[in-house]
């Protein structure tokens, strides 16, 4: 559905939330208007949640609020990120991305790009223990959902050999006041070569060269879980946690009751991090039988 010109994304079923379909790459200047529209709308929404943008760390709005947070690298010059954010092991890798040939440039949206995504997505069917999501997606799909926010968004591909092997999307916000990656995927085969460090450089460099002062690579932490590869990936290319207001509004008798008991969080966020961890074991133990069943 659509409110006040933004697409709203609407999930659950007994306790129905609403939120910003491109939520991290778009904001609300005045929630009022699209908390009127959503509480007008024939399609019923419980509670409605938003964030505020990186510009704007500190509450400015009376709505029942809970700390999110995002993983994001300050920007100035890439020259302040090369020499002050980062530590001399990610330099070296992105040195070894060099010195392995890899090349990294802003590359057009087009048919060349679309299929080289879809090589790297067709890679494996898995990624870190889980099912990849992209694996086995029709060209069209490919095209489809790449293709969102062009006017805001920068295509960059790593290259080896002229082969694209690894590639991220970049993509701003409406006042450039932060550009997320909506995806930086590359191929598993060339990890040696390290392109995403390549990437991520590349990433800042051209965040620098617009002006724009935040570049985020959605959250640093997710609920209980304990720190991972990734995050500690994350701290050592530059990204930090930086805490956010997310707010939760009640459009309906169900929201408010839901919000009141404490009922919008899902299951897992009520489970220990020890449950939750012997969980993910299981659930990556499970991918791994089943795709070893189809290779044999």
């Amino acid at each position: 559905m659509n409110a006040c010109g933004k697409d709203i994304k609407v999930e659950g079923r007994l306790i129905r939330v609403g939120r910003l379909a491109a939520e991290k790459y778009e904001f609300l200047d005045d929630p009022m208007p699209t908390i009127d529209a959503l509480r007008k709308s024939r399609s019923r929404i419980d509670l409605f949640t938003f964030m505020q943008p990186l510009s704007k760390t500190s509450p400015q709005h009376d709505y029942p609020l809970e700390w999110d947070n995002l993983a994001a690298v300050p920007v100035s010059t890439f020259d302040d990120w090369w020499t002050k954010q980062i530590n001399g092991k990610t330099r070296n890798m992105v040195r070894r991305a060099e010195k392995a040939g890899v090349t990294v440039r802003e590359v057009p949206f087009d048919d060349e790009l679309v299929a080289g995504i879809s090589a790297i997505y067709n890679e494996s069917p898995t990624r870190q223990g889980k099912p990849f999501t992209h694996y086995g997606k029709p060209l069209d799909a490919v095209r489809r959902e790449n293709g969102t926010f062009l006017e805001r968004s920068v295509f960059i591909g790593a290259f080896a050999d002229g082969a694209l092997i690894g590639f991220a999307k970049l993509v701003s916000d409406e006042h450039r006041g932060q550009a997320g990656l909506m995806q930086i995927v590359s191929m598993i085969q060339q990890r040696d070569k390290a392109p995403t460090n390549a990437l991520i450089a590349h990433a800042v460099r051209s965040c620098a060269e617009r002006g724009i002062p935040y570049l985020v690579y959605a959250n640093f932490a997710y609920g209980k879980k304990q720190r991972d590869t990734l995050a500690e990936f994350k701290q050592h290319n530059g990204f930090q946690r930086i805490d956010l207001p997310r707010y939760y509004v009640a459009l309906t008798l169900i929201g408010r009751a839901a919000l009141g008991l404490g009922l919008h969080h899902g299951l897992t966020d009520r489970l220990p991090e020890t449950v939750l961890a012997t969980l993910r074991r299981a659930r990556r133990w499970r991918n791994d039988l089943v795709l070893t069943a189809k290779e044999t």
